[in-house]
């Protein structure tokens, strides 16, 4: 396969920006490469931008006696590293496999690094890189990253402004492309009350100018109505987490969409984005009738004849708007009428003597 083309995130900051849409499939494939073949397909087929994995090795990423944080109700495991050693089967053989399976299904190929290790094979792999809200304080996988030229989005669950501005600066500093921070919040599953997606309005504030995402890890239930709020706040990077079957249990799936989730998902978010229209208050064109004819002209009150002298008693103020509007009254009082205007006259300035419209 070809290179993965680097994608610039910066090409997503902004309000018209377009929508990134990510699936993430986290490591709901189980190990199993057929399956996470049939994800990628699955997934161009309803219409993501990229799918997304998470490369990891268990022994890399906790130590054996790492306490779950999780809901255990949903995902019973006790340990951290039991439940990464599950599903740490994939090599990076098979991670080139699914690379190329994107490449053919026309969906790019997106992955979690985390650890050092795996970024040199990933790299070509990959157009962007992805960094969990956990490694946002790894100074020593962000510089690795960094360090490719390509952009990071980075999430931001459970972390402070500070933190993140580190992050940002060191990703900056050490070569990244461009930069776009993840509204989320790091709790599985997310109450929608817990979203948070008001941050984003802090985020924006506080790093002008870089793409702003968002993260969901809420209930199905939930996730359309909360996504929809993180757009209208300016997220443009939306990553939702992706399965074959919701009903399986453990791991991400319980609060995952299937492909049928992010076809509505896409629909949603290319209707609200008709909704909100553009960030520029202007004048539409389908208001222009009522911009004409709901405004007010100045109007005769009783028969004028030529010569009268024009004072506020002998106006009134109606509409249509197709005369010489309200706002010019100080420049029409005191003139002459050159002709007779009968009552209830929409006045125009060629009524007037020595009137200058202009």
């Amino acid at each position: 396969m070809t290179p993965a083309a680097p994608i610039d995130l910066a090409t997503y900051a902004g309000w018209d920006a377009p929508i990134f849409l990510i699936a993430e499939a986290g490591v709901n494939h189980g190990g199993d490469l057929d399956a996470a073949r049939e994800m990628v397909r699955a997934a161009a087929g309803a219409g993501v931008d990229a799918i997304k994995f998470q490369t990891y090795s268990a022994s890399r990423i906790a130590t054996k006696s790492s306490a779950a944080y999780w809901d255990r109700t949903q995902e019973p495991t006790a340990t951290q590293f039991e439940l990464f050693l599950k599903y740490d089967g994939l090599k990076e053989s098979d991670y080139r496999a699914l690379a190329a399976e994107c490449e053919a299904a026309g969906v790019l190929f997106l992955t979690t690094p985390f650890d050092t290790d795996c970024v040199s094979w990933l790299d070509p792999l990959v157009g962007t890189w992805k960094i969990a809200s956990a490694d946002i304080t790894n100074p020593v996988l962000l510089r690795r990253v960094a360090r490719t030229g390509k952009s990071v989005a980075l999430s931001t669950g459970a972390s402070t402004l500070d933190e993140i501005a580190a992050a940002v600066a060191l990703l900056q500093t050490e070569g990244a492309q461009s930069v776009a921070l993840l509204q989320c919040t790091l709790s599985y599953p997310t109450a929608a009350a817990d979203a948070a997606v008001g941050g984003l309005v802090g985020l924006r504030s506080a790093f002008p100018g870089i793409a702003l995402g968002y993260s969901d890890h809420t209930q199905p239930g939930d996730s359309y109505a909360v996504i929809a709020a993180a757009y209208t706040l300016g997220a443009r990077v939306i990553e939702k987490h992706f399965t074959l079957d919701a009903s399986l249990p453990g791991n991400d799936h319980y609060h995952a969409f299937e492909p049928d989730g992010f076809v509505r998902l896409r629909a949603e978010l290319d209707g609200l984005r008709a909704i909100l229209g553009s960030a520029s208050k202007a004048v539409l064109v389908n208001e222009q009738a009522a911009r004409t004819h709901a405004r007010r002209s100045l109007v005769s009150r009783g028969d004028l004849a030529a010569g009268t002298v024009i004072t506020e008693d002998v106006l009134d103020v109606k509409r249509p708007g197709t005369g010489i509007s309200p706002v010019e009254l100080g420049r029409v009082l005191g003139h002459r009428l050159a002709v007779d205007v009968p009552d209830d006259t929409t006045l125009q300035w060629e009524m007037l003597v020595g009137a200058d419209e202009r």
